[in-house]
């Protein structure tokens, strides 16, 4: 049985229809994320954030968590603070690239931070979805195809392999200051990334189905 998602509408750059949630997912929009659901005519089950990027007032009905303009966390910070306090630890994040880059890196370290505490989170792009993988492994099926690219978060990753893929890692060691694990390629047979200690940011294409 699969785990139930939380999902997260973000006020970045969508590419397309929002996903359909199931029974007992959790739908939260950050800010102007709200702008985008009801655009396909969607009602979250929380909106979370401090309102600068939405263009008119949210209708009362809508559970809120309003946060102050001037703080240290940013409105996906937040969102996915709430989504981990209604026991959620799957999180689909979209709207949370494009635009600002550094909303987009802000972004890609709540990925990390999400596998350094035990959940599984997924930022989706046009093209790619960025993950996350501390002291783990992904796996691809046989179906994979495309580019995959591995890069350090923390400061060191060790005995990192790379099985199945065309440019093979055994025991590697991966660091944040040199891209070692970029454009590696699927080959048509299951393929597997793991890292023994560390965290890595795994992007794969987006019509790609991945088990960790």
């Amino acid at each position: 049985m699969q785990n139930p998602i939380c999902y997260i509408f973000g006020a970045g750059e969508h590419y397309g229809p929002p996903p359909v949630p199931v029974s007992g997912d959790l739908v939260i929009a950050a800010d102007g994320g709200l702008t985008y659901l009801e655009q396909h005519g969607l009602t979250p089950h929380l909106l979370v954030g401090d309102f600068d990027s939405l263009t008119k007032k949210p209708s009362s009905e809508l559970k809120t968590v309003v946060l102050p303009k001037v703080k240290d966390d940013t409105d996906m910070v937040a969102a996915l603070r709430e989504g981990k306090n209604r026991g959620y630890r799957v999180f689909h994040i979209y709207g949370g690239t494009g635009g600002r880059l550094d909303h987009t890196l802000a972004n890609i370290q709540c990925i990390a931070d999400l596998a350094q505490n035990g959940c599984k989170g997924c930022l989706f792009d046009r093209d790619t979805v960025i993950t996350a993988i501390h002291n783990d492994k992904i796996n691809f099926p046989a179906s994979a195809h495309g580019v995959v690219s591995a890069f350090a978060h923390t400061e060191t990753c060790t005995d990192v392999y790379e099985r199945g893929l065309k440019y093979p890692l055994t025991d590697a060691s991966l660091y944040n200051t040199y891209p070692l694990g970029v454009s590696n390629e699927f080959t048509g047979v299951n393929s597997e990334i793991s890292v023994r200690e560390g965290t890595l940011i795994v992007i794969y294409p987006k019509d790609i189905k991945i088990s960790f």
